[in-house]
């Protein structure tokens, strides 16, 4: 069992890229994490949102999708996590998620991903924030297609998931 762990806020071609490196190695677990997270800018969907993102990118394809709540507990995080996705070999990008998982002597399959930086879920959220102010879809999905998978592009404009970044910001402070 390979096993491809994110909070996916939202899922992105970085994860799409993680997630067909993994399903081309067997069978496949996908892991939420931060299941239970409130909704905030850093976590705008909720987990079944979530999984329905990363459904509609597998098309049918098989993979098993799980949620994981956080704990807040690195030194524990990887037996806790294990009790929700089960054993196997974690496929990540993730230099940090690595480090945890190998030093719980957990295999690890270390994945290369040259766009790693511009697909930083932050900067993701932060570019579909400006797009939540944009009524013209086309315009929408041409900029998101950038950096998130058609189908979950869709699922964004069809289930309108946009629009709550622009209401969840809403009397924050603004840089600039």
């Amino acid at each position: 069992m390979f096993i491809v762990l994110g909070r996916f806020q939202p899922f992105h071609n970085g994860h799409a890229h993680l997630l067909e490196a993994a399903l081309a190695l067997g069978p496949t677990t996908i892991a939420i994490g931060s299941s239970e997270a409130e909704m905030s800018m850093n976590n705008p969907w909720d987990a079944d949102e979530r999984a329905q993102m990363i459904r509609e990118y597998l098309d049918g394809r098989d993979a098993k999708i799980v949620q994981i709540p956080d704990i807040n507990d690195p030194p524990n995080w990887v037996e806790h996590a294990k009790g929700f996705h089960g054993d196997g070999t974690l496929v990540t990008s993730d230099e940090e998620t690595k480090n945890l998982y190998s030093e719980s002597d957990f295999p690890v399959h270390w994945v290369d991903y040259s766009q790693r930086e511009s697909l930083e879920g932050w900067r993701v959220r932060l570019t579909l924030k400006m797009l939540s102010t944009v009524y013209e879809q086309d315009g929408q999905k041409q900029v998101m297609l950038a950096s998130i998978p058609e189908k979950v592009v869709n699922w964004l404009i069809d289930n309108d998931a946009l629009h709550r970044l622009y209401s969840i910001s809403q009397g924050l402070e603004h840089q600039g």
